[in-house]
């Protein structure tokens, strides 16, 4: 919001430079491109994310496939691990299991499960693609429309700060340029040039 204190410049005042000008001129595009470009381009980002994670999701559903797999038995030390997809950091316990693939081929090894205390031949759910080989659970639709704001946010957060910044910069190097400029109006204004007397 500190594009907004360079508009006071605007005001007329015998004391204005034109730099003071220019520095209002800077704030009140800086503040546009912020107020409309900024949101534009992050809906545009979010707009993009979305029909590509979505996309995403549409194959995902095709190529991953739920099957039921069949505990064999708990491996030995099974320690619990906390599955890294799972909303709440769920505890899974690794196990010896069979189950069948898609397209119907026995499969046997070790897989991660939500069974506490499993006992072989229960069942449980397991994700794999077609061939059986094991795979994350798809992408739901929900998550994938929460990717797709906040990346279009972040789009718009990272377009003001850039903004933001580059207005910065270009105040910071007008304010060197002024005190350059003054300080060169001290060195012709001589050593003396507070002394009575001086120059008579």
């Amino acid at each position: 919001m500190r594009a907004i204190g360079g508009l006071w410049r605007w005001r007329h005042n015998p004391l204005r430079r034109t730099t003071d000008l220019v520095e209002a001129w800077v704030a009140l595009t800086a503040l546009l491109v912020i107020l409309l470009v900024a949101p534009v381009l992050g809906s545009v980002v979010g707009t993009l994310a979305q029909e590509t994670l979505q996309q995403a999701v549409r194959e995902q559903r095709h190529s991953r496939h739920q099957v039921t797999a069949t505990v064999v038995r708990e491996l030995e030390g099974s320690v619990l691990e906390a599955d890294p997809e799972a909303a709440g950091r769920e505890s899974r316990t690794r196990l010896l299991a069979d189950w069948t693939a898609p397209d119907g081929t026995p499969h046997h090894g070790t897989v991660l499960a939500d069974l506490k205390a499993p006992r072989r031949g229960d069942h449980f759910p397991l994700w794999t693609d077609t061939h059986g080989r094991l795979v994350a659970r798809p992408l739901d639709a929900a998550t994938a429309t929460t990717h797709a704001v906040i990346a279009g946010f972040g789009a718009a957060l990272l377009t003001a700060g850039l903004v933001e910044s580059v207005r910065r910069l270009v105040v910071r190097s007008m304010v060197r340029r002024r005190y350059a400029r003054w300080d060169q109006a001290w060195d012709r204004a001589g050593p003396d040039w507070g002394r009575t007397g001086t120059g008579s």
